[in-house]
């Protein structure tokens, strides 16, 4: 009657609590190991353990030396072999030409049109005027001036060098006379529209400063 009792009203009868009372929990009985410092390993020996990889072949580049990189630097045979081809910086063609003396003109003519267009926005103003204006006045001038000579000096030095790796390309060598000719040659087109007279006057003052160029590379290179 009892039992009956106690599981409406949910109270354990003493029989049950004390068979729970016998049961033992299984991590009561769980004793670890104690620890040993001299098994214990080291970050070297775990990277060096048989399931790790071998840490230089985690990259392609790993373990290589830089001296045997070869597409690191231009190979002797790559480079162009036309007698007088040699310039300041190693050349493998009409290409490197073509990139390396446009770019260079370019940004010589901004920088020299950007300070005389500098100089130009001060000048234009009195001392007096208000700094507002001034700047105002410089950064008009030398957003003109700048682009201006920039743009035209890198359209020059294209067709000079495009020119000038052709005229080399058949003569089978590169001198005074190609650069003298692919600067006459690219002055005279860039002012092809302006007339004769203009014509030859830029194709004389672009044959002139390739004639300078030249003597200048013979002479310091």
């Amino acid at each position: 009657m009892s039992s009956i009792w106690d599981a409406f009203t949910g109270r354990k009868s003493p029989s049950s609590s004390s068979s729970s009372g016998n049961l033992k929990d299984p991590a009561d009985s769980f004793h670890p190991a104690p620890f040993d410092p001299s098994t214990a390993q080291d970050v070297s020996s775990f990277l060096s353990g048989p399931s790790l990889p071998d840490p230089s072949q985690l990259h392609p580049l790993a373990g290589l030396n830089q001296q045997t990189l070869d597409y690191l630097s231009l190979e002797d045979s790559a480079l162009s072999d036309l007698p007088g081809s040699r310039s300041v910086l190693p050349s493998r063609g009409w290409s490197d030409d073509l990139c390396y003396g446009t770019g260079v003109t370019y940004l010589t003519a901004l920088s020299l049109g950007g300070a005389w267009g500098l100089a130009e926005g001060l000048n234009r103003l009195p001392a007096s005027a208000p700094p507002k204006l001034r700047l105002n006045a410089v950064l008009n001038s030398v957003t003109r001036r700048g682009p201006f000579l920039g743009n035209s000096a890198g359209v020059i030095a294209l067709v000079y060098n495009g020119v000038n790796s052709t005229v080399g390309y058949f003569r089978g060598k590169h001198d005074a006379a190609n650069s003298v000719l692919a600067g006459a040659l690219s002055g005279m087109l860039f002012k092809s529209t302006r007339g004769l007279r203009p014509m030859m006057i830029s194709g004389g003052l672009v044959a002139s400063a390739a004639g300078a160029w030249t003597i200048a590379r013979k002479t310091l290179f």
